[in-house]
């Protein structure tokens, strides 16, 4: 392939560093002059929530694209939003915004045509107006409560003319809004699991009582059950451990590793002993509404395959083993 003179004057490492550098000029702007916009932009946000508004981002081209993720991570982060199409807005579905919603307009010309059609509606609706531009002078900034600038020496492209470094710095500004608000509201990583139950993000999230075994699954003998039985209970429900309880309470655990152990002091003998007898007294456990993520790291702590889950009262509520937490990450 050949290497045009174009692309000499722009090597890979050059366009990254453009991008870089706007991001650079977009962190020293929210440092100094664009710190109390974009502190009204949160606050915007905050009130629209708190009266059951939404964020409606709007864009045309790729800053329609960056846009759409905007309001994906407003959504994940607990800020209801959702994408609107500018060219589809004006053919109706506008009507798609309620009283005391926010839009947020992303347009790096700030003269994007289908943006400045909205404008009027936008007012009529008496909904509040947030703009990312790179032309703080243009017709969408003035019309803006905040006008947030999203400008950049020049776009990391050969020709300057590639939405690239103006994009990249609307997505970070989008990314600092988003997290700005959630701080501000006090979000959680409970919160954030909610709304994401799936995939190995959700199940890292999850609770434990989600992925614990539960009824019938918990294998569970009484003090006095003879040893025999015991085996033959842990043996059935395959979960490495049986719980040891008296009136659906905890006394103990007995695990796989606690029979060999006995076995190797006692031999035979061991057979003779009553589940009270050979049981843990005091196993480690774990509340059904800690994440899941609390669970692998105690397993991995102790060195065990299983934790009883036990509610407040000390009742057995469930097992939670290593197999079901195949896939979580410590955090």
């Amino acid at each position: 392939m050949s290497i045009s003179r174009q692309d000499e004057c722009f090597p890979p490492a050059a366009l990254v560093r453009t991008e870089a550098a706007a991001l650079e000029a977009l962190a020293v702007r929210l440092e100094g002059p664009m710190a109390e916009p974009f502190a009204r932009a949160v606050e915007m946000i905050l009130r629209c929530g708190a009266s059951h508004g939404r964020v409606v981002v709007t864009g045309m081209g790729k800053s329609g694209i960056i846009a759409q993720k905007i309001a994906a991570t407003l959504s994940s982060t607990g800020s209801p939003a959702l994408f609107l199409h500018p060219a589809e807005a004006v053919h109706g579905d506008v009507g798609v915004l309620m009283p005391g919603d926010v839009v947020v307009a992303l347009s790096a010309s700030g003269e994007t045509e289908e943006i400045l059609r909205l404008l009027a509606t936008l007012k009529r609706k008496g909904d509040a107006l947030v703009s990312f531009t790179c032309h703080p002078q243009s017709t969408l900034a003035q019309a803006s409560d905040v006008a947030l600038d999203c400008s950049v020496a020049r776009e990391a492209c050969g020709l300057n003319l590639a939405p690239t470094a103006s994009t990249t710095s609307m997505l970070a500004l989008g990314d600092a809004l988003a997290i700005a608000v959630s701080l501000k509201k006090g979000f959680r990583a409970e919160d954030f699991a909610e709304l994401h139950p799936g995939g190995k993000l959700g199940k890292r999230l999850a609770r434990v009582r989600d992925l614990m075994h539960t009824g019938e699954e918990i294998p569970t003998v009484a003090p006095a059950t003879p040893m025999s039985d015991v085996i033959f209970e842990m043996s059935s429900k395959k979960l490495g451990i049986t719980t040891v309880q008296q009136e659906g309470r905890l006394c103990g655990v007995l695990s796989d590793g606690d029979l060999r152990r006995l076995l190797e002091r006692e031999g035979g003998a061991a057979l003779g002993r009553s589940a009270g007898e050979a049981m843990n007294p005091h196993p480690r456990s774990i509340a059904g509404d800690e994440l899941a993520a609390k669970a692998l790291a105690i397993l991995e702590e102790r060195k065990i395959t299983a934790l009883v889950v036990v509610d407040a009262g000390g009742v057995v509520e469930g097992i939670v083993h290593l197999h079901d937490l195949w896939g979580v990450e410590m955090i």
